[in-house]
């Protein structure tokens, strides 16, 4: 069962290594969908994220709708079994 959150990178003010990345989290299974900014390293050392892999992982292009009526058009989608698999995910994208 996928977690259903959207976590995107910011287009600047990030540098350095990925893990200490600002991003913007959105749990699309909550009633409001304003995005959290918070550090990635939150994200991914979240309980619920650690324990329930595998996870499904896209890039995809700027889109409208909000909330559960958002639908990216994915340029990438990949599933990840591990965190190691995510830094692949992003090191291949060079983000």
């Amino acid at each position: 069962m996928e977690i259903d959150w959207l976590v995107y990178f910011p287009r600047y003010g990030n540098k350095g290594k990925y893990f200490n990345y600002n991003v913007m989290l959105i749990d699309r299974k909550k009633v409001t969908t304003q995005p959290r900014k918070l550090k990635l390293e939150e994200v991914l050392e979240n309980p619920e994220f650690e324990k329930h892999y595998p996870h499904t992982v896209g890039f995809y292009k700027e889109s409208s709708g909000e909330g559960a009526e958002f639908k990216p058009e994915y340029l990438e989608i990949r599933k990840i079994s591990a965190v190691e698999e995510f830094w692949l995910f992003l090191n291949a994208l060079d983000i």
